[in-house]
């Protein structure tokens, strides 16, 4: 049975970046990409807020050269997911598409969260034409035109609020006759006049052309079915961190995602680590998944060192 000294399940920019440190630090770490490498960036056109790519870079681009990389430097990356893992005592029993065991002396968790979507033929049809879950990652794209933001809880106000300073006006398709946000979140919206809230409404199609989402068809709480014009569709209706493998182990908040200590990339489990959006409800962003990453293989390193 294979026994490795770094452990890094998954291949997005947290665990493509863990590799990259824990490769300069000859910990010879061996990454398995899981069921989407590279992670959420592969569902992303053109990215212009990660810094050193001043005429922007694709997702898919990003994640790649992050991958060349890490290999370049010596780490091994591979294509499979965990499908068990025993966190009971080190080294940690992981086990890899339900046949190959390798034991771990330490372990990064970078297996990223997963956007919440309606689940909507035309919508997976639109992802990356038009169609995201992440305002500040998109909404450049959509200066002075017009956009709608699924939900109706604080994710939902502070996307609509974001976007809204960047295009000529934002719809809120929201299925109840009230917000769920906070009062002050609530009260920003109220006072953004581009806003427009569509109260009582449910998305029964994104529509679009060749070219992207050309607007949205709704269906409204009183039976009435109507369209709205819209260039970009944005879901804020959650994210669900893929933390279940480990939760057995590793404590974990309410939604899921796994806790670590203070500014480290500790968590409750010794010699365990986690990394990018599996840990982060706040920020999800590419380049705060890369610095925990960053912070994940450092933590790793001085634990190996301290053994």
């Amino acid at each position: 049975m294979e026994t490795v000294n770094c452990l890094i399940v998954g291949g997005g920019p947290a665990g493509y970046t863990a590799a990259i440190y824990g490769a300069r630090a000859d910990m010879a770490p061996v990454v398995y990409e899981g069921m989407q490498p590279g992670g959420q960036l592969t569902t992303t056109t053109d990215i212009e807020n990660y810094p050193g790519f001043e005429n922007g870079i694709s997702g898919q681009g990003l994640v790649a050269a992050m991958r060349e990389q890490a290999v370049r430097l010596g780490a091994q990356v591979l294509t499979g997911a965990v499908t068990s893992a025993d966190l009971s005592q080190r080294p940690f029993r992981i086990v890899i598409d339900g046949e190959k065991e390798i034991m771990a002396k330490t372990l990064i968790i970078a297996t990223g969260a997963t956007a919440k979507y309606l689940g909507l033929p035309s919508e997976t049809k639109y992802r990356g034409l038009g169609v995201s879950a992440c305002a500040t990652c998109d909404g450049f794209f959509y200066r002075k035109k017009t956009v709608a933001v699924v939900g109706g809880g604080d994710t939902a106000c502070e996307e609509a609020t974001y976007l809204a300073g960047l295009c000529k006006k934002v719809y809120m398709i929201v299925r109840r006759d009230v917000l769920r946000a906070s009062e002050a979140m609530q009260e920003r919206v109220r006072n953004t006049e581009n806003i427009e809230i569509l109260w009582n409404c449910n998305t029964q199609e994104v529509l679009g052309d060749e070219y992207g989402v050309t607007g949205a068809r709704l269906l409204r709480k009183d039976g009435e079915v109507f369209d709205i014009a819209v260039d970009g569709f944005f879901l804020a209706i959650g994210h669900h961190p893929n933390s279940e493998l480990f939760s057995q182990w590793v404590e974990v908040d309410k939604e899921g995602y796994i806790k670590t200590d203070g500014r480290t990339s500790k968590t409750n489990v010794e010699g365990v680590f986690a990394a990018g959006d599996v840990q982060d409800p706040i920020y999800r962003q590419a380049i705060t998944a890369a610095a925990s990453g960053c912070r994940a293989a450092l933590d790793a390193e001085k634990f190996l060192k301290m053994q």
